[in-house]
């Protein structure tokens, strides 16, 4: 039996351990926080592999230089290195990516390509999520299973800039479709809603929804500042 972890900070990957073990018979561990993702604690598991669906930290070189550490990055890498992809994709009018797993290395999204996988971009950032996290335990079974020799990146690298709270704001956009992706792209765990800010008040939204009268129905949460 090998051993495996799962790292995510993420309530959507929560499940993927448990799911592993079960269609596996192998032990995979759960890493879910950041004092616990140690070269320390690492060597007393032992891990065969670190798969890494969601991530908000740098790995430490210590730990991708003696585990194999197994990212997933939501571009078609080299497209896309960088932050908040899901976001960049979006406001870049995509409807459709793909998932790369790629080795931990030096650099930022760098490493070599184990495979790639499609993944549709419609509906809010939750849902996204749930639904890639679906294409990650395919991926990371096949991995498991074939255990591919990971391939260099082809292609000219475009990198993306990790976006701000402030970039959330919907205030300057003019177009209905804009702003429906703008309030479904942040609507997730974690991440800033799209808002509008008046003098007095912050008005965040989620749960947006097309309407037959072209118009966008939302739910709205309003702070006194």
């Amino acid at each position: 039996m090998n051993n495996y972890i799962i790292l995510s900070e993420k309530q959507w990957n929560v499940n993927l351990a448990n799911d592993l073990t079960k269609l596996t018979g192998d032990s995979w561990v759960l890493i879910s926080e950041k004092e616990n993702f140690t070269e320390t604690e690492l060597r007393k598991l032992n891990p065969k592999k670190i798969f890494i669906p969601h991530w908000s930290y740098i790995i430490p070189s210590e730990i991708y230089k003696n585990f194999t550490c197994v990212v997933f990055h939501m571009t078609d890498l080299p497209y896309g290195r960088g932050g908040s992809p899901l976001q960049n994709l979006i406001v870049r009018g995509y409807k459709e990516t793909k998932i790369s797993a790629l080795k931990v290395e030096e650099g930022l999204d760098t490493g070599d390509i184990y495979l790639k996988k499609d993944l549709s971009l419609n509906g809010k950032a939750k849902e996204v999520f749930e639904r890639a996290n679906c294409v990650i335990l395919e991926m990371i079974l096949e991995i498991v299973k074939t255990d591919p020799k990971p391939s260099k990146q082809i292609g000219e690298a475009y990198f993306f800039k990790r976006r701000t709270p402030a970039m959330s704001s919907i205030q300057d956009l003019e177009q209905l479709e804009q702003i429906y992706d703008y309030i479904r792209m942040l609507d997730a765990e974690g991440y800033p809603k799209a808002f509008l800010e008046t003098e007095n008040c912050i008005f965040e939204f989620k749960n947006v929804s097309k309407q037959n009268d072209n118009t966008l129905e939302a739910y709205v949460r309003i702070i006194k500042k």
